[in-house]
């Protein structure tokens, strides 16, 4: 399994993601938009971005893990954030460094939304990963 990370010259330049990544010859993962939540559906941080984004990151961890992958292994993560504020995108992006490969870092998208189906929900995150076969 081959993946590359490519950071066009002509687009700007990224902090923290990459603008494509390409992955061969693997087995794609695809996890479902993960939030905040404990095993008992209790939300974690309620009113706290940053712990969300933590707890978050936490369960996709799990998620990957169940599937045979590591953040390692992730090549597309999206997010949806309620009322996206600009200080918003710091928090995010302090928790992703401890998470992400900071050199070869996935396809990201950043989305602003009105609201989530959980109203304490503040965050919610999908990835796809690509291990070998």
């Amino acid at each position: 399994m081959q993946k590359q990370y490519i950071n066009p010259p002509a687009l700007n330049p990224t902090n923290g993601f990459s603008h494509v990544v390409t992955a061969t010859g693997g087995k794609t993962i695809y996890v479902s938009g993960q939030v905040s939540v404990n095993e008992r559906a209790e939300v974690v941080g309620k009113g706290d971005l940053r712990a969300q984004v933590e707890h978050t990151f936490e369960n996709l961890k799990t998620a990957l893990a169940a599937a045979g992958a590591t953040f390692r292994d992730v090549v597309k993560v999206t997010y949806y954030v309620v009322d996206l504020k600009p200080e918003h995108v710091g928090h995010i992006r302090e928790v992703r460094r401890k998470y992400l490969d900071p050199q070869n870092p996935p396809a990201s998208t950043l989305v602003g939304v009105a609201a989530l189906v959980v109203p304490d929900w503040l965050i919610e995150i999908e990835v796809v990963a690509v291990v070998a076969e």
